[in-house]
């Protein structure tokens, strides 16, 4: 397939004007299983893998694929003294550190809540597993979330391995609200998320939701999604990430949105970020990180 090259120009040493980059295609997603994708996270033992599910409406399981779209396994869970998970409404997944020292783990969030109903939101933990098999089912640990300040509509979930926090970002108001909960919360009853900022961004209603984020996986920078734009902000030393992201961030004016892409993530060497979107056999794009 021919590309059309697109060229930065340096007028001044603090100008920088770049033409709109369409984004590199690294493949199409090729599983008609992968029909809603909603969140992506790169595996921290497998290089080259990303977890993904889909949104509202699917079973209690979530997806292992490369960056070409292929996909290598399927994993149902289900719950200690728990016969059967329901789920309602996935919206982001992330991996990260956990309870172990050393060993990766994954956490998928059923939060979310288009009409503001939930009198709670489910966050599920999996010790990250491995890829000897198409399809596994394997065991999480439930956490039950409540919002100090009622229910809440929110797609993205983020790990912060620095402080060792769990993030959650609304999705629907003018500003929206941060909440977090700390990565060694016990689930033996239900948790109250701490409430500790917000987060405007320019744009006009439904344009700026936020519907997808990340922390990369060394802690050091914060990528944000809404519905149109992608903002990028920089850690400063090890600032709690809800400091962070009161700072102005950098918009990647290379993005360009393409249907419903509800799920980012930093690549591994941090110098790039990917973008899915929902619907079967949609490619899965690649930008390089504007710093």
């Amino acid at each position: 397939m021919k590309r059309t090259l697109l060229f930065c120009i340096l007028w001044l040493p603090a100008i920088i004007t770049c033409a709109q980059n369409p984004g590199i295609i690294t493949g199409q997603l090729a599983s008609p299983e992968l029909k809603e994708i909603s969140g992506m996270a790169p595996s921290a033992i497998h290089p080259g893998i990303f977890y993904v599910h889909n949104d509202s409406g699917d079973a209690a399981r979530f997806f292992a694929i490369t960056t070409k779209g292929e996909l290598l396994a399927t994993y149902y869970f289900t719950a200690k003294n728990q016969r059967h998970v329901s789920v309602r409404d996935c919206e982001d997944i992330a991996a990260g550190p956990g309870p172990e020292k050393g060993a990766s783990y994954i956490y998928l969030a059923d939060i979310g809540d288009n009409i503001g109903w939930r009198n709670a939101v489910k966050l599920y933990r999996f010790r990250e597993p491995s890829l000897s098999k198409a399809i596994d089912t394997i065991e999480a640990t439930v956490f039950t979330l409540q919002y100090p300040d009622g229910s809440r509509d929110a797609e993205t979930l983020m790990i912060d391995p620095v402080d060792s926090m769990i993030y959650i970002l609304s999705k629907r108001e003018d500003s929206v609200g941060i909440y977090r909960l700390p990565l060694n919360s016990s689930n033996d009853k239900t948790i109250i998320l701490e409430r500790c900022g917000k987060l405007f961004f320019p744009g006009h209603k439904s344009d700026k939701w936020v519907v997808a984020g990340d922390i990369s996986a060394d802690g050091s920078a914060v990528l944000i999604k809404t519905n149109t734009a992608v903002y990028y902000f920089k850690r400063s030393g090890t600032e709690p990430i809800y400091k962070t992201l009161q700072q102005t961030p950098i918009k990647q004016k290379q993005f360009s949105p393409r249907g419903q892409q509800e799920a980012i993530a930093f690549a591994a060497d941090n110098k790039g970020y990917y973008v899915m979107a929902e619907g079967r056999y949609t490619p899965i794009y690649y930008y390089p990180l504007e710093e």
